[in-house]
């Protein structure tokens, strides 16, 4: 009996454990489930941030430096996380090393990326480049630094040694639970030289400014005794032949520093987000007499709490389509406050239950008189409060010819102009 019972539990965990593993296809208005999604990181070495898609060199077991860039593009919810901030692809330094969660195309149609096979994380890309280097997840819900992802897991990087060797140098660090007990593993060896920017309180320091105050040696190696920091993790190319060695672009030696780091970028989000106003899904439209209707959508998540804040019973709003890339839809050259429906929310409220990553888990009903043609059901939107920045949006961030128009979507080399 008692093998007839741990057979069949190890059947219900293999079963379970093969369902996680197997690729994702989010449905059209839900929000998938984080667990679902299938987890790497990479190099950020390409961003055409107005498409919200870019490429990685993704890590895997083989050569990192021989691993092509691999295209990926953000689902329309998917999030942007920066020194631990709200960010938009722009506000990510090419080098980054970034963790991924991502899915497949929830519509291969209109991807904006390459359509991979289903399997494709499994085969072996040769040439001392391994498997996993080119998965058909491409679509993110989550794309996260180092601190970022460090802060959302509960994790510190703890210091155990800094070998210094001219002005540049390697530390051999771990990435531990920041409440657990210091792990007995060998660590990893990453570099640094003179332009790894030292963080301490509100204090930008230079390597030499640690090694002046005798916190490092002029010289050789010196134990870190497990101090614990925040590192910003980039790649450069590593002389005598080290197959994967990553490096560091920043330290935060304290909680104070890297707050001060997530305050910048938050700020920097939030004027970025009351300029193109605030995404989110129709969940669903109530239509009235003479182009009068109700709707109602979902607001995305991953924003400021300020911007939400925003949102309140009656506060006049506007309401714009945008296409699967946030870009507008409406309005082209008169902008999109000229073309978008106007009216008042009705309500706002929050969700019950569980949110999903994704979504904020808020709820608005928007009243307008002149309903536009983007504004249907399982439709992505853009809105604001109307005392937000009334500004027009640059060339490149809206569509002109309409999304049916594909160079219109995704640019080709014809939008450069005829000299």
């Amino acid at each position: 009996m008692l093998f007839r019972i741990l057979t069949v539990l190890l059947c219900v965990l293999t079963t379970a454990l093969a369902a996680a593993s197997e690729p994702f296809r989010p449905e059209p208005g839900k929000f998938p489930p984080l667990d679902k999604a299938h987890s790497y990181r990479g190099e950020l070495v390409f961003v055409d941030h107005v498409n919200r898609r870019g490429s990685l060199r993704v890590e895997g077991i083989g050569v990192f430096r021989r691993n092509d860039p691999h295209p990926f593009a953000m689902l329309p919810y998917g999030m942007v996380r920066y020194h631990g901030a709200p960010a938009d692809l722009r506000d990510i330094p090419l080098g980054t090393v970034l963790h991924v969660r991502a899915y497949l195309p929830p519509d291969p149609e209109i991807s904006a990326v390459p359509v991979l096979p289903v399997n494709n994380k499994e085969k072996d890309a040769n040439h001392s480049r391994g498997i996993g280097i080119a998965p058909a997840e491409n679509h993110v819900l989550l794309l996260e630094d180092e601190p970022s992802h460090c802060q959302r897991e509960g994790l510190v990087w703890k210091l155990r040694e800094v070998e210094i060797k001219g002005r540049e140098g390697t530390i051999i660090a771990s990435r531990e639970p920041k409440l657990g007990k210091d792990s007995k593993t060998d660590g990893e060896t990453l570099t640094f030289d003179a332009a790894t920017r030292v963080w301490r309180g509100r204090e930008c320091l230079r390597i030499e400014h640690l090694i002046a105050e005798g916190v490092w040696p002029t010289r050789g190696r010196k134990a870190l005794d497990g101090q614990a920091v925040q590192l910003g993790i980039t790649w450069k190319p590593t002389p005598g032949g080290v197959f994967t060695q990553f490096h560091i672009s920043d330290i935060w030696l304290d909680d104070a520093a890297m707050q001060n780091a997530t305050i910048h970028q938050t700020e920097t989000h939030k004027a970025f987000i009351r300029s193109r106003w605030l995404p989110g899904w129709i969940d669903a439209v109530e239509y009235g007499q003479f182009g009068r209707a109700t709707v109602t959508a979902t607001l995305f998540g991953g924003m400021d709490p300020s911007l939400y804040a925003d949102f309140k019973k009656d506060v006049p709003a506007l309401m714009n389509g945008v296409e699967n890339t946030l870009k507008h839809t409406e309005g082209g050259t008169a902008g999109p406050t000229q073309m978008a429906a106007r009216g008042k929310l009705l309500d706002v409220t929050q969700v019950p239950g569980d949110i999903p990553l994704g979504s904020s888990g808020i709820r608005i009903r928007f009243e307008t008189d002149l309903i536009t043609e983007g504004l249907r059901p399982a439709r992505v939107v853009r809105v604001r409060p109307a005392d937000w920045p009334d500004v027009h949006v640059p060339r490149e961030e809206y569509l002109n010819g309409g999304s049916s128009n594909l160079d219109e979507r995704f640019p080709t080399p014809a939008i450069f102009p005829k000299y």
